[in-house]
């Protein structure tokens, strides 16, 4: 159930809820109160009109996690509860990056960004915005790789997850 990262261990967790003006605040608050950090949240409209899915991912050093969904078990819009583990689901993450980009160092940039799977989103010859989706540890190698080339802007999602099927 969990996935190790340099952050200590971390759960993936998938909450279906009514699709209601207030939800998400009303979870956020929840771990707010309880002092539970969230690594990474994601949240939107399922394919079941009505309901949202809300994935995020705790480290499990700051919070346990059989609390944690107690807890989210109590809010009134919470439809179900899904902890994914890294055997029984697949994990992806996106980043766009903005990046500095100079005829000196356009070469290595395009050489890094060969090696992933990174799509150049916007080349104004000065800068490249860049894209990647991938697994987490992944995205963080990326971004290790462009800081030395300047990054001016950074944005990730959260993590999503879907489990895996069993037939």
């Amino acid at each position: 159930m969990t996935t190790p990262t340099k952050n200590g261990r971390i759960h993936t967790i998938v909450v279906k809820v009514e699709n209601k003006a207030g939800v998400l605040a009303r979870v956020a608050s929840l771990f707010a109160r309880r002092g539970f950090n969230i690594e990474s949240l994601a949240v939107a409209p399922t394919a079941q009109d009505g309901f949202s899915r809300i994935t995020f991912t705790v480290d499990v050093d700051t919070a346990p996690l059989e609390q944690i969904v107690k807890q989210l078990d109590k809010l009134i819009n919470v439809v179900d509860i899904t902890e994914l583990g890294p055997d029984e689901s697949v994990s992806r993450e996106l980043m766009m990056v903005t990046v500095r980009s100079t005829p000196e160092t356009r070469d290595d940039i395009m050489a890094v960004l060969n090696s992933v799977d990174a799509v150049i989103l916007h080349d104004d010859g000065a800068h490249l915005m860049v894209s990647m989706g991938g697994f987490p540890d992944d995205i963080d190698q990326l971004e290790s790789k462009l800081e030395p080339f300047g990054i001016l802007e950074l944005q990730r999602t959260g993590r999503v997850a879907l489990r895996l099927i069993d037939d």
